[in-house]
């Protein structure tokens, strides 16, 4: 989305309170702290650190893994709807085409269209194993969970908008269900699609307004430490930190657009963080 109108969007935002507008959303807490493989990945086994903390992924290998922005749109629907309903099991619409739109997708056909690239992603993201460890000089701890333990879809891809007999939907697993009921991350829908563009953006955004939340003090997380987290499909020499840097300030450049009241610069090792209101106070759910 052009800058112009990642700037109209704010206003919109900014105009009203997530809550008010009905666009109050969830993130799954251990997806903010590390990301998803953002391009297709060459293997099924994927990881991302984020300080003592670490995201695995894998998964089968005529399936593959999730990538790129679909999967992060979909875990924030189900995490939303999870900490709405307070239930594994949730419905996915009426008709394909009725479940795109809470996704802000168009349904196109093809092999490159939208009906496609949903159902495969949906596919990869679901039969996804994740596994979430943390490790300090004293102690470590690790859950492991599939995000769905049962997912049934009813879709039509040739009719999207045929009603099936039968409802599509997945059950949650119950470690992941536990997990994002007792931990979710507030964020706001309404900026969630705009970014959808990029998924590196809306990891960004996620991350930001989450580490608002907490944040007391100014802090400068290098550029290195920041890749391990976001871009791990950037080469690890000086080179390509620097392309990863590149890319990251690009994109905050369009978090920004949406969420102005992030105090955030580039510092000189890395990138300068500033208590900052979170996009969405915890205060207001």
């Amino acid at each position: 989305m052009p800058l112009d109108d990642l700037i109209r969007e704010a206003l919109a935002i900014e105009a009203k309170a997530a809550l008010k507008a009905g666009a109050l959303g969830f993130m799954a807490r251990a997806l903010v702290q590390a990301s998803m493989p953002h391009k297709k990945p060459a293997g099924v086994e994927f990881a991302r650190t984020n300080g003592t903390f670490t995201l695995s992924m894998w998964a089968p290998s005529k399936v593959g893994l999730p990538y790129g922005s679909i999967p992060r749109m979909l875990m924030a629907w189900l995490t939303t709807e999870a900490v709405r309903t307070k239930q594994r099991q949730l419905l996915l619409g009426e008709s394909l085409s009725a479940f795109m739109q809470d996704l802000d997708m168009v349904p196109t056909g093809g092999r490159w269209g939208t009906i496609t690239r949903l159902r495969e992603q949906s596919r990869r993201l679901f039969t996804t194993s994740i596994s979430c460890f943390y490790e300090d000089e004293h102690r470590e701890a690790e859950i492991g969970f599939r995000v769905v333990d049962k997912h049934v879809l009813w879709w039509e891809p040739k009719d999207p908008d045929q009603t099936s007999l039968f409802d599509s939907f997945v059950v949650l697993s119950e470690a992941f269900f536990k997990e994002v009921i007792a931990n979710p991350v507030p964020v706001d829908m309404r900026a969630l699609k705009a970014l959808k563009k990029s998924p590196l953006s809306l990891d960004i955004y996620c991350w930001l307004t989450y580490r608002m939340s907490y944040l007391k003090e100014r802090i400068e997380i290098p550029w290195a430490a920041l890749q391990l987290q976001f871009g791990a499909d950037y080469a690890t020499h000086a080179h390509g930190v620097r392309d990863f840097k590149r890319a990251f300030l690009r994109e905050l450049r369009k978090v920004r657009a949406v969420y102005g009241q992030a105090k955030v610069e580039d510092g000189r090792v890395g990138l300068v963080l500033k208590p900052s209101t979170p996009h969405i106070s915890v205060k207001s759910i």
